[in-house]
């Protein structure tokens, strides 16, 4: 019986738990309450951070391989995640997640301001500046593109970037794409503050002109027709995302418009979410190279959304004041928890200040600039 007892304890998670583990578990449960308790975007903070918590439980085995024998037939199947991981390692799932964008997001704000594009081109600035530091630290250029992808605050982006140009780095350059994301609440205000002056922040912005339904029909067809000219590699992403809202404008489409951005992005969201946090496993995250590329990651951001400020700066004294440079942080492509961000910033200027639909103009050009810019980098070094 007492044989039987410590077999019993060998068995559980608790006798193989050493402090790397236990390291990543209390990571995990600090996330769980950014996200329960701190709400930050509870949507994405979730899932990743339990799929986390799941990964580094021993004995676990969720992200497992699984196991064939020298025949070739499968003797031991993979852990549940491992299968969700494929969607993430074969590119599946971020186009998927690029068609529930375009299906819930209204591009009227972009096409009545159009100007707003350069603040999504100004926010594109981490990217780029990370991935000359990142080459100058001793990552090849594959590498280094994946890693500044992280700047654009696009986790689907990212993803689909390094599963092309560098699938090593996949799960680290996930976690910070994805980490950065949810934790826009908190990395972006001190930057927005730190770069405008009060009497900036107080700008009241003139009410967008009405965009007719002709125009936002021709929006999505127009945009993938041009970008798939110029930037062929970005077809997958900006395809997927302008036929998301092109079922949303047409009229005629309600049911997949609706599917698309509510049942297929939410599934997608869990799927991809917890295969995103499981991939932060003890062996692969607490390495220095992986520490390394949230570092760098978190530099990117912070460059893309000072790019973006700046740029809004540059517009606010080109305008005579009628630009409010918050809405240029919204040029980071978080969608649309950037925009969110600069309307709660904006109002503790000014309570009657209401910036969201204009910060929602450089949000939605900041997907298509973040997938523009990764289409370049995988034009010019996938293999």
């Amino acid at each position: 019986m007492l044989e039987k007892l410590v077999l019993f304890l060998e068995s559980t998670g608790f006798f193989a738990l050493d402090w790397q583990h236990g390291l990543m578990i209390v990571i995990a449960c600090v996330l769980l309450y950014l996200g329960i308790f701190k709400k930050y975007e509870p949507l994405l903070l979730i899932p990743i951070s339990f799929g986390m918590l799941l990964a580094n439980l021993p004995l676990g085995g969720v992200m497992n391989n699984p196991v064939y024998n020298a025949a070739g037939e499968l003797t031991t199947p993979g852990g549940l995640i491992h299968y969700f991981y494929q969607g993430v390692k074969l590119g599946i799932f971020p186009p998927l997640i690029f068609l529930g964008i375009g299906a819930m997001t209204d591009f009227g704000p972009l096409i009545a301001n159009p100007i707003t594009l350069l603040l999504g081109a100004a926010a594109q600035l981490g990217i780029f500046l990370t991935l000359i530091g990142a080459i100058l630290l001793g990552f090849s250029p594959e590498q280094a593109a994946a890693i500044g992808i992280i700047g654009g605050a696009d986790g689907p982006t990212a993803i689909y970037t390094a599963s092309i140009l560098a699938p090593e780095l996949l799960s680290s350059i996930a976690i910070a794409a994805y980490s950065y994301m949810a934790l826009v609440p908190l990395i972006q205000p001190p930057i927005m503050r730190a770069l405008t002056t009060k009497a900036e922040r107080e700008v009241v912005m003139e009410q967008l002109r009405p965009v007719s339904k002709l125009e936002k029909i021709l929006f999505p067809i127009v945009v993938v027709i041009i970008t798939g000219l110029v930037v062929p590699a970005a077809v997958p992403l900006l395809g997927m995302l302008m036929f998301g809202n092109l079922l949303r404008e047409c009229g005629l489409t309600d049911r997949l418009s609706k599917t698309a951005a509510n049942d297929l992005n939410n599934i997608i969201v869990i799927l991809l979410g917890t295969a995103v946090g499981a991939s932060a496993t003890a062996e692969n995250f607490l390495t220095p190279r992986t520490l390394f590329i949230i570092m760098l990651g978190l530099v990117a951001f912070a460059f893309g959304t000072a790019g973006g400020v700046l740029m809004g700066k540059l517009m606010y004294y080109l305008s005579g004041g009628k630009i409010n440079p918050l809405i240029g942080s919204a040029g980071v492509s978080a969608v649309p928890m950037a925009a969110r961000v600069s309307q709660s910033e904006g109002q503790k200027a000014n309570p009657n200040n209401y910036l969201l639909m204009h910060a929602m103009g450089p949000n939605v050009a900041g997907v298509i600039g973040s997938a523009v810019a990764a289409g370049i980098l995988l034009s010019m070094l996938a293999r």
